[in-house]
């Protein structure tokens, strides 16, 4: 976690006990984690719900996680390692809300083209594919 620790100083923000709570339970787990989420894996009393959403959105904000809609209108967060732009693509199970990260970006040639042709500069998208997971899938 000292690498973490050295991100927050960089940005003049201190490793409080809560955010190192919240930022090892995002390493654990490694996939996309509402507050709601991260607030039950932590052990009782040891941060409330509103100290994890303010703490979710500074490390938002410090481009130390990425928050994702995976469609169910609930903000969840994932840990990004440095340098990570953040740039992932995910297959999520629309049953048990499984979530599989891609590795490959099919967009990127089209990106580029949409920019090209629009004029526009630093385009990013998001790329999410939803479906039913094999364990989901009726017998």
């Amino acid at each position: 976690m000292g690498d973490f620790a050295e991100r927050l100083r960089r940005q003049s923000r201190k490793l409080t006990g809560p955010r190192l709570a919240i930022l090892r339970v995002l390493r654990e787990r490694r996939q996309p984690l509402s507050s709601k989420e991260v607030w039950s894996a932590l052990p009782p009393g040891e941060s409330d719900l509103a100290t994890i959403y303010r703490s979710l959105h500074l490390l938002e904000d410090l481009e130390m996680v990425r928050r994702f809609d995976l469609g169910d209108g609930v903000a969840r967060y994932v840990l990004l390692d440095e340098p990570d732009d953040g740039h992932h693509h995910h297959l999520i199970c629309r049953q048990c809300a499984e979530v599989i990260e891609l590795d490959e970006c099919f967009v990127e040639q089209a990106e580029r083209q949409i920019a090209r042709q629009s004029g526009y500069t630093g385009l990013t998208h998001r790329l999410e594919f939803f479906g039913l997971c094999p364990k989901c899938q009726p017998v």
